[in-house]
């Protein structure tokens, strides 16, 4: 189990994620500040359930605040494999 990290990913907008005693699948709590490109409404979401026993998601305007508390661990390491520049279009 580790203690905490903290990292950072730009996709239309640039999201700020801690994660605080966390292993390969489970986090304690886990925090999110985003900044997106694409104004949007204001809403709330509370969730229980589904891979976690609380999560909480605010978004008003460009920001947004998501935490959890004991849930599956974000993972952002399977969109390394992807090939986004990839032009080839096989159906």
């Amino acid at each position: 189990m580790r203690l905490i990290k903290f990292s950072k990913r730009e996709d239309y907008g640039t999201d700020w994620y801690v994660q605080v005693l966390y292993t390969k699948r489970w986090a304690v709590f886990q925090g999110c500040l985003s900044w997106c490109e694409f104004p949007g409404w204001p809403y709330l979401q509370i969730r229980f359930g589904m891979g976690s026993m609380l999560d909480i998601l605010f978004n008003a305007y460009k920001f947004g605040l998501n935490f959890g508390f004991f849930e599956r661990t974000w993972n952002w390491d399977f969109m390394k494999d992807i090939d986004w520049d990839d032009d080839d279009e096989t159906n």
